[in-house]
C-alpha cells in the first residue's frame, strides 16, 4: 500500500468513527444490532489498517467495503429516525 492509500484509508477510518459515534447516541437502546454492527466495522477497519501486508490490493478493497457498509448502516439509522412509527 502506498503512503497515499494508507493516508486516505486512515482519514476515511477516522471520519467513519466520528460519524459512527455521533450517530449512535440515541440508537444504542433502540437499534442494538445496527449499533453492534457499527462497532464491529470499526474493529475490522482497525485490524485492516494495522496489517503490514497489502494482500495484492485486497486489504484496501476490504477497507473501501467497510466504509460502504458504514454508510449503509448510517442510512439505515436515518431511515429509522424518519420512520420511527415502524420501530415500536
Amino acid at each position: 500500500m502506498t503512503r497515499k492509500h494508507f493516508a486516505t484509508a486512515t482519514v476515511a477510518l477516522a471520519m467513519g468513527v466520528v460519524i459512527g459515534v455521533a450517530g449512535t447516541g440515541w440508537t444504542q437502546g433502540r437499534h442494538p444490532h445496527i449499533t453492534s454492527a457499527q462497532k464491529s466495522l470499526t474493529a475490522a477497519e482497525r485490524q485492516l489498517l494495522q496489517s503490514s501486508h497489502h494482500y495484492g490490493g485486497h486489504r484496501v478493497k476490504a477497507l473501501e467495503l467497510t466504509q460502504q457498509a458504514r454508510v449503509e448502516l448510517r442510512d439505515a439509522l436515518e431511515y429509522a429516525r424518519a420512520h420511527a412509527g415502524e420501530f415500536k
